[in-house]
């Protein structure tokens, strides 16, 4: 059974600037279910993390996924490099603003305030995608938005991600989530974040939000991703 996280005391811990915000106090480009982020408990089990079914409603992501565009190899793609419809452009502005910051900050204890921010959007999963891993240390914090719609694949199990116990065992997890409907997924990051999917090939959507660290790695990696989008922009042009 899932822990409440009630250890968390946002009131002793929380950083002053961010306690006076409430989440209407930033005006959103997109409507997202934050009532939802902010009334939802953080888990332990087995480490850190919320889960939120609909983030995105439903009115909005029927509208959204045949905006999408469709990427048909693997690998993340920087928003800028992207080719997006009017609301998929809605959604990275409203992703990449403070609201959701300061949401994930209160519900975390964590000053956030000048943390870079990173954003990509994965369409395609590869046979060797799903492998266990922790995320890089230059990520303080990871946000996956899943905006696939149900199909068989997830019914049975193949790309849902999983939050594992342990690094060598897929099937050792403590809690399953299915790519779909909108669902939000985050987690600050540490040594044993040990998450996975099973094997899964074909098209898979998921926005990748991380909030980076300030320091030589962050730096290192968001330059990386800034190249990255400089040169899939140019690819895409050609």
């Amino acid at each position: 059974m899932e822990k409440t996280g009630a250890r968390f005391n946002v009131s002793a811990t929380f950083p002053a600037r961010y306690a006076g915000q409430g989440l209407g106090a930033t005006k959103s480009i997109m409507e997202l279910n934050y009532t939802a982020l902010d009334e939802t408990p953080v888990s332990s089990d087995p480490f850190n993390h919320v889960l939120v079914r609909n983030f995105v409603p439903g009115p909005v992501l029927s509208r959204l996924i045949p905006e999408l565009p469709l990427l048909e190899k693997g690998g993340s793609f920087p928003a800028e490099a992207l080719r997006l419809g009017p609301i998929g452009k809605d959604l990275f502005t409203e992703l990449s603003g403070h609201r959701l910051k300061a949401a994930i900050a209160r519900k975390f204890s964590l000053d956030l305030e000048d943390a870079a921010t990173m954003v990509t959007l994965r369409g395609w999963s590869r046979e060797k995608d799903g492998r266990i891993h922790c995320d890089s240390v230059a990520k303080r914090v990871t946000i996956l938005l899943y905006l696939n719609p149900e199909t068989e694949a997830w019914a049975k199990q193949e790309g849902c991600l999983r939050l594992l116990r342990s690094p060598d065992d897929i099937e050792n997890y403590a809690v399953e989530v299915p790519p779909v409907n909108g669902t939000l997924l985050v987690f600050p990051n540490g040594p044993t974040t040990w998450h996975g999917h099973r094997q899964f090939v074909g098209r898979r959507y998921v926005v990748q939000l991380n909030y980076m660290a300030d320091d030589k790695a962050a730096r290192s990696e968001l330059r990386r991703h800034r190249f990255s989008a400089l040169v899939k922009r140019l690819t895409r042009a050609a």
